[in-house]
């Protein structure tokens, strides 16, 4: 019978055969030469693989294993079921917009992060760019499948994902994919891939959403999974994908109401004070239109995210025994992905040196982005978020790889939004101020438990959907129209941010209840921290025995 730890190992060679770019993005030996396979008859194996693995680690005793395998067991459970409930919810079959989860667009965010340091990796690149004709050819032959099915994705997201491929066809010096290497006769061959290859299959990818994939598409007041044949089933998988909980659609519509209806509060207290009224509705309309609290240009807001983490930076070691010896750098975000993209967003360092963690933020109109969510959204993503969390979880050598990468948006983004609300216990905020911005995020997370949940289960219409975040958060219009559509695209993920803040904040009042005048925050965070990515119940196990031997 196979160890914990071997078991961890067979599945990380599935899921990197399954998606071979991730490897090469975290610096490790691989074939550098391979594009995600997308064909039903592949994920399939994929599925039959994770299933045997997961039964296999279910039939070990747990009671006689140590610690820590017990953990890796549990794990590899998780992961392996939740590839099997992401192929069967066949999301790429209607994933079409500039979302990240895309997969037309995951090589163009991916393949640029690549440091091509060698020359094995300079040709694996070469061959990356020659198999884009196969991989996108498969994308829309499975789409096409899907329309053929009657399922079809929302006609508001094929327009998105048309702009998107303009926007990439409509460049030529400043395509994301011209990654350099100094391998002899490189330049001229990625340069000719590029023009003869890559682009003439993102054009055939656009002619098949404009005449095929536009016609079908689902009207606007039809935008979630649950106007699909099987929708409430996909969702229901992508709940526990994402939440690492059975948490029911409706319970986290309901948690989300009631979150909404507490920031209110908390927005009327700040308000009183900044603005000297305490109506939701002037508060959230001073957000959304002071000029005073919009960026001047992209270099403002890029030096104040490196002063925000920097002060963060400096603080730490008072909150964490551990920190991550390399500093987070900032970047914007890349010009071919900032008019579509998010706020931002962090990429961990590669395992072997080649890459700093790196904090993209989004320049792209920054007279429009609002400066008094800039510092909470970088503790979130960087200090003493997404950049400990991941860096740490990196370096630690002594886990199973599966361990420290494991995908696992609840403890990751749970960690990010308890991030933002550490950072007021550490005094981080700048003012009042930055603490709207502490609010904003807030009700998005909030939010977001109402209006995915509204769109995939109970049928809300996207207007609906804008109309909520419209009238229970200050986000700027812009936003909350990417944010909507991402969420109709992306079903469930949006879920994983507050799932997930709650719980790890719930597992730390548990321990600062048992332990008493013996808890030490910064033992708590580095327990948190310090056992890699883990699944909900898995993360609350591993507290629960720190306490206990405490």
């Amino acid at each position: 019978m196979s160890t914990p730890i071997e078991l961890a190992e067979e599945l990380t060679g599935i899921l990197f055969a399954a998606d071979p770019v991730r490897p090469s993005v975290l610096g490790l030996p691989a074939e550098h030469d391979r594009l995600a396979d997308l064909s039903e008859e592949a994920e399939q194996r994929t599925r039959a693989a994770c299933l045997d693995v997961a039964a296999r680690a279910e039939a070990i005793d747990r009671d006689a294993l140590s610690e820590q395998d017990r953990v890796t067991r549990d794990v590899v459970v998780q992961q392996a079921k939740a590839v099997v409930d992401r192929i069967d919810s066949a999301v790429c079959e209607i994933s079409v917009s500039d979302a990240f989860g895309a997969p037309a667009l995951q090589p163009l965010l991916l393949l640029p992060q690549l440091t091509l340091n060698d020359a094995e990796k300079a040709r694996g690149y070469l061959a990356r760019l020659a198999a884009f004709p196969s991989y996108l050819d498969t994308v829309a032959r499975r789409q096409r499948a899907a329309l053929e099915n009657g399922v079809a994705p929302p006609e508001f997201l094929v327009d998105a994902g048309i702009a998107f491929v303009d926007r990439f066809l409509s460049e030529s010096d400043t395509s994301p994919l011209r990654v350099g290497a100094e391998t002899a006769g490189f330049a001229p061959e990625r340069d000719r891939l590029l023009a003869e290859v890559v682009r003439p299959a993102y054009a055939r990818y656009r002619d098949f959403l404009a005449s095929e994939a536009k016609p079908r598409g689902r009207p606007a007041d039809q935008a979630g999974l649950c106007w699909l044949p099987d929708g409430e089933e996909r969702y229901a998988k992508l709940i526990r994908v994402h939440t690492t909980t059975d948490r029911t659609a409706r319970d986290l519509h309901e948690t989300g109401l009631a979150l909404i209806e507490q920031l209110a509060g908390e927005y009327r207290e700040l308000g009183g004070r900044v603005f000297g009224t305490t109506e939701l509705a002037e508060i959230f309309h001073r957000l959304r239109t002071d000029p005073e609290l919009r960026w001047s240009d992209g270099e403002e807001l890029l030096a104040a995210a490196r002063a925000t983490i920097t002060r963060a930076e400096a603080e730490a070691p008072r909150w964490f025994r551990s920190v991550p010896e390399q500093a987070c750098e900032v970047q914007p975000v890349p010009e071919a992905d900032a008019e579509g993209g998010t706020i931002a967003y962090y990429l961990e360092p590669a395992l072997d040196g080649s890459r700093p963690g790196i904090y993209f933020a989004n320049t792209f109109a920054a007279g429009e982005r609002f400066r008094h969510t800039a510092e909470a959204i970088a503790f979130h993503e960087a200090v003493p978020g997404h950049h400990f969390q991941l860096s740490t979880a990196l370096g630690l050598s002594e886990l199973p790889l599966l361990r420290r990468i494991a995908d696992i948006n609840s403890y990751l983004e749970g960690w990010g939004l308890y991030a933002e609300r550490l950072a007021d216990e550490m005094r981080l905020y700048s003012g009042d101020v930055a603490r709207f911005g502490l609010l904003t995020q807030d009700s998005m997370r909030a939010g977001r438990l109402v209006v995915d949940t509204g769109l995939h289960a109970l049928g809300w219409s996207r207007q609906r959907a804008v109309d909520f975040l419209r009238e229970h958060t200050p986000m700027a219009p812009l936003e909350i129209e990417r944010e909507i559509d991402r969420y109709a695209d992306w079903p469930g993920q949006a879920l994983s941010y507050m799932v997930g803040r709650l719980e790890i904040q719930r597992i730390r009042a548990a321990a600062e209840e048992a332990l008493g005048e013996r808890f030490d925050i910064r033992d708590f965070h580095d327990v948190v921290l310090g056992n890699g990515v883990l699944p909900l119940s898995v993360l609350d196990t591993v507290v629960a025995d720190w306490v206990a031997r405490h």
